[in-house]
């Protein structure tokens, strides 16, 4: 069974976001990039599928620019066998990555379909529900649990009142949660065997895909500064003030 795990380029998540002056997005000149962690994760337990042979082939994808292979390498660090990627200099949305995922599932063919649940720059959470509902296959999001079996997932997904357990037939689309798995440490050595395999490149154009965007970023802006908090004396002075001042009472 192929795998087939979409990960994006995002800016790290130990990185500081800045706002551009003029409010049309996020600054990323001369900032750290990495891969997502929800991708990575999704890597990680592709990576365990093969390890337990309810795989054969892990094979990393990526939608964006040419930097994008550094992220691919890394998935290959850890372990894919191979890499595609889509390579486009316009901002891509959520339905485009859909609609380029799909026409590679069409040319690849793959049994299970794994990515993260969502992008931590734009928070989303919407390619993996629309990949499935495009390439027309039962998907299961938000995944804590995966066990592959007699042609079937069995997804443990994470829901409001507790966990909540989907069987679905293969393929399928499946999107990680944090809880899934803790990604390995990617070695020296690794890195460098990835730097030997396969990485194809193709344009959305090569997959008969139009990807001009259909949502506009009016403004971006930061968040306001919250005031400092203050000491009262009794629960009349709190109630008084949550009463006239926050006036949520």
């Amino acid at each position: 069974m192929k795998v087939l795990v979409p990960v994006k380029r995002v800016v790290d998540y130990n990185v500081k976001v800045r706002v551009k002056s003029d409010g049309t997005g996020v600054d990323i000149a001369n900032v750290k990039m990495s891969m997502n962690p929800f991708d990575e994760i999704a890597v990680e337990e592709a990576m365990r599928l093969k390890e337990k042979g309810a795989a054969t082939e892990v094979i990393a994808v990526s939608c964006g620019v040419t930097q994008c292979q550094e992220t691919l390498r890394t998935a290959m660090a850890i372990g894919a066998d191979r890499a595609i990627l889509i390579e486009c200099a316009d901002e891509l949305q959520p339905l485009a990555v859909a609609k380029l995922l799909k026409a590679l599932i069409d040319k690849e063919q793959p049994g299970l379909v794994l990515l993260g649940k969502q992008a931590i720059d734009d928070d989303c959470n919407q390619t993996g529900q629309m990949l499935a509902a495009l390439a027309g296959l039962p998907q299961a999001t938000f995944a804590s649990k995966i066990e592959i079996s007699d042609g079937f997932a069995s997804v443990t997904r994470e829901v409001d009142g507790g966990l909540e357990t989907l069987k679905v037939k293969l393929p399928c689309v499946v999107t990680t949660d944090l809880r899934l798995n803790e990604p390995r440490y990617v070695t020296l050595p690794n890195i460098m065997k990835a730097k030997k395999k396969t990485l194809d490149v193709l344009k959305p154009a090569d997959l008969g895909v139009d990807v001009t965007s259909r949502i506009k970023t009016l403004k971006v802006s930061e968040p306001p500064k919250r005031g400092a908090g203050v000491k009262v004396p009794d629960v009349a002075t709190l109630v008084a003030k949550l009463k006239n001042e926050a006036k949520v009472i």
